[in-house]
């Protein structure tokens, strides 16, 4: 009797526990954009209820600011708060806002690249109250979310040996349970995993002598294996989660090393792109995920550092080297269904069976996609008018709100269906 009480107080356990993940879930995918690329960083949303069409102009502007430092990195939102990076006078700062766009705070969190392109890339990650942000200069900051107090700071280079890249580090700090991983290509380490509470040093990889190639990692499940996915320089690798281990590292070398774009991974494919010309690759992951062969290559399109999203088994996303004309790839084969000049490169988010393409020349449009010859259809559009510089940030959904960043300025717009 006693083993049956056991059991049935363990599946008692479990149905709670699934219960309560699933709560969280929903609450996250309901209200939160909480890092890079959205909940899952694949720049999905699973809100509904938003509109399928924009009046003339676009939809209703609830509230901007215009004072958040220079910057490429996306707004993000955790908790009734958002976050967004920016330099002003050669310093990093984390601005906080509450939804009717109320300033909560506004704290340094250190020197900010100051090279070609200044001001903030790397786009904070929130968990747990607590708000992770990496400067230009590759130091990760851990900030308390309710008052931007610094907890703590590690100069990543410095600890495993690494140095700058051209750009400035422009890597979005990863969560992995109770560590934050983070790529600093050093002598010392490639890939390091460090306690998020403390900054201690958890795990390191070994050294494959690479430099950053700007990409943020992603944490995938292949067969009982946990791996950290992401692009050095010149490779692509697959770290194992628990202990560090690089498991398998597949040769992508292109122009400069920039790849910016996170991997996007479905059902043990693993797709990779890079702009320059370079184009993308699929990579075919063992049933274990120890290792990892290509699977096909095709040159379009190479994205920049917009990413793409996948719809369907369809990937969609803008070229570099073909002007800026946006794409749709299956993911199966590699084939190009089409390529159309759309709205311009830039980069995309999907929410409610649309996607939401911020692009270079400052247009958002609205898009409905479908794998079809003629499947880029622009349903609505409007421009930009707020901030200034290049616009390179990605677009955020979150609450029935779309944010777009635009150098210094940050604009919170209505896209609930009333």
């Amino acid at each position: 009797m006693r083993e049956v009480h056991r059991r049935r107080g363990i599946r008692k356990a479990a149905v709670a526990a699934i219960g309560a993940m699933a709560m969280l879930a929903v609450g996250a995918i309901a209200a939160d954009w909480p890092q890079f690329r959205g909940p899952t960083r694949d720049g999905q949303s699973t809100e509904t209820g938003l509109l399928k069409s924009w009046p003339e102009g676009g939809p209703k502007l609830l509230w901007s600011a215009k004072d958040v430092g220079e910057g490429y990195a996306q707004p993000v939102v955790a908790g009734g708060t958002v976050y967004v990076a920016g330099m002003t006078d050669k310093a990093g700062y984390l601005s906080a806002f509450a939804l009717d766009g109320k300033r909560q705070w506004k704290k340094t969190y250190g020197p900010e690249y100051t090279g070609r392109y200044p001001g903030a890339r790397s786009i904070p990650t929130v968990h747990d109250g607590r708000v992770y942000v990496t400067s230009g200069l590759g130091v990760l900051n851990c900030m308390d979310a309710k008052t931007g107090e610094v907890k703590w700071a590690v100069d990543i280079f410095k600890r495993f040996g690494g140095r700058n890249v051209r750009w400035g580090f422009a890597e979005s700090s990863l969560i992995d349970g109770d560590r934050i991983i983070c790529t600093p290509c050093g002598a010392e380490a490639t890939m390091a995993a460090l306690d998020r509470k403390t900054g201690k040093t958890v795990w390191k990889s070994e050294a494959l002598g690479d430099r950053s190639g700007y990409c943020s990692p992603l944490l995938i499940r292949r067969g009982k294996t946990r791996l950290i996915v992401t692009m050095t320089a010149v490779n692509i690798i697959g770290v194992n989660a628990d202990d560090g281990k690089v498991l398998w590292k597949v040769s992508y070398r292109s122009r400069y090393g920039n790849h910016p774009c996170t991997p996007i991974y479905s059902k043990g494919m693993l797709y990779c792109t890079s702009g320059y010309g370079k184009g993308g690759v699929m990579l075919e992951l063992s049933a274990d995920g120890t290792s990892a062969k290509q699977k096909w290559a095709e040159v379009k399109p190479d994205c920049h550092h917009g990413n793409m999203v996948l719809i369907d088994g369809y990937l969609y996303g803008t070229g570099h080297a073909n002007g800026g004309k946006w794409v749709c790839l299956e993911l199966a084969s590699g084939k190009v269904i089409y390529e159309t000049a759309g709205t311009g490169k830039g980069s995309p988010a999907v929410a409610d069976g649309l996607m939401y393409c911020y692009t270079e020349p400052g247009t958002v449009a609205l898009v409905r996609p479908t794998p079809k010859p003629d499947g880029f259809q622009v349903v609505s559009s409007f421009k930009i008018t707020q901030g200034r510089g290049m616009h390179w940030a990605h677009p955020t959904i979150a609450g029935g709100r779309l944010y777009i960043r635009h150098g210094d300025a940050v604009m919170a717009y209505d896209i609930k269906a009333k």
